[in-house]
């Protein structure tokens, strides 16, 4: 039986490509349809050349029953938050029970929390003159950034390295793991 995915997307959709382009021929994986706070997302623009739905929700229907009712008709076996900036309803965490994940762009529970996201994050990081950086993909709770952790991958951060660069360094591990770990999560 394929599994099925829904993605929530804020911004550009890089990561949500990559998600995409893994499992665009899938027999064993659907991505359903993409779920975005911003109509002028560039995530949309990436999931046209899949094929894939989208939808634009604004926060009084992503906090009301009809959008709970909305997930419950797709029915997935993961909503994948890929750079989706709002907090998510305790009633869908509570109703899809460790079949939420998202990534955070640093080695958690360093960096994490409300406003952290982007290139706060590696900035920081930069401040705190860390020596590795890196991403976390966890499962989501009702507290930003706190659920239990999934998977996590560090890059070494140098002291000539400015923010742009640690982003850098952070894309290329998020676009690296988390397509396989959203697939290893499906084959469990």
């Amino acid at each position: 039986m394929q599994k099925k995915i829904v993605i929530l997307a804020s911004g550009n959709g890089s990561n949500a490509e990559k998600i995409m382009h893994r499992f665009h021929s899938s027999s064993e994986v659907n991505v359903l349809s993409i779920l975005s706070n911003n109509r002028q997302a560039g995530v949309f623009d990436r999931a046209k050349s899949f094929g894939i739905s989208c939808l634009w929700v604004d926060k009084f229907f992503f906090k009301s029953e009809q959008f709970l009712s909305l997930m419950s008709v797709l029915n997935p076996d993961l909503i994948v938050l890929a750079g989706f900036l709002w907090k998510i309803p305790e009633a869908l965490i509570q109703n899809f029970p460790q079949k939420i994940i998202n990534i955070h762009p640093s080695l958690l529970p360093k960096h994490g929390g409300k406003g952290m996201y982007g290139t706060h994050v590696h900035q920081a990081v930069k401040d705190s003159g860390d020596d590795h950086s890196g991403i976390t993909i966890h499962y989501v709770n009702e507290n930003y950034d706190q659920g239990t952790v999934i998977f996590q991958a560090k890059v070494k951060i140098d002291v000539t390295d400015d923010v742009s660069t640690i982003a850098d360094k952070v894309h290329q591990l998020e676009h690296k793991h988390f397509p396989e770990v959203i697939e290893k999560i499906l084959k469990n």
